[in-house]
């Protein structure tokens, strides 16, 4: 059965079968305080976590040392990224003079 969690108000409904509940509590008991504070505080740290990650990227050895690389010695820029940044610098113009239309 997959496990879901609801939002109802300010509540959070989470079923679980009674031996998981009984690892919560006794590792809440561990750390002196209530399965409610001792939930929270692990999913409120977990999911801080998958946010930080989720924003991170992560390179091998090489491809850390080529991105290196590429930033001290930049290839010469071609015809195509000339034209990007055209299309950018003009668009940015016109989201300018918009503004203070």
């Amino acid at each position: 059965m997959p496990r879901t969690l609801t939002n109802d108000a300010d509540r959070v409904f989470l079923p679980i079968c009674p031996e998981q509940k009984a690892i919560l509590l006794r590792a809440a008991a561990l750390v002196h305080t209530d399965l409610a504070e001792f939930v929270l505080q692990h999913a409120l740290s977990a999911a801080e976590e998958v946010i930080e990650d989720a924003g991170r990227v992560r390179l091998s050895e090489r491809d850390s040392v080529q991105v290196l690389e590429l930033l001290a010695n930049p290839r010469p820029s071609n015809t195509k990224l000339l034209d990007a940044g055209s299309c950018v610098t003009r668009a940015l113009a016109i989201v300018t003079c918009c503004r203070h239309a």
